[in-house]
């Protein structure tokens, strides 16, 4: 079993993540957290909380990459099979887990991550 560390920064972000309706950018996160640590952390704390399946990676339509919370992942089967919704307007990204996409590839290809990304008006800005 692999042990990981709770630091103050880590605990903090994690918690600003599950409180969020929408992924939220590195940026936006030391936004937040009104410069409790630096740059270099946050995304030390990102990677990790990633390794460690709390969170997942989104790369929104205008390649910036934002982080949610996982929901619906057993520790076991892990997946983040669901569509996120990018809002051209406000910027939001959401996370739609009702939504499963489904996809045909040949024999030979083996899927590792599937990142669908829709793009248009979230109900907010409609």
């Amino acid at each position: 079993m692999k042990i990981t560390r709770n630091t103050i920064a880590k605990t903090e972000i994690r918690k600003l993540i599950s409180k969020s309706p929408v992924a939220l950018s590195q940026p936006e996160i030391q936004h937040a957290l009104n410069d409790v640590c630096d740059r270099v952390t946050i995304y030390r704390v990102l990677d990790r909380l990633v390794d460690e399946g709390a969170i997942h990676r989104i790369v929104n339509v205008d390649g910036v990459i934002k982080y949610a919370e996982c929901h619906q992942c057993e520790t076991q089967h892990h997946h983040h099979n669901h569509v996120h919704f990018s809002c051209e307007k406000c910027k939001a990204v959401t996370c739609l887990e009702d939504v499963e996409p489904t996809f045909k590839l040949p024999k030979q290809y083996q899927v590792k991550e599937v990142n669908f990304t829709l793009s248009g008006l979230c109900p907010k800005c409609s």
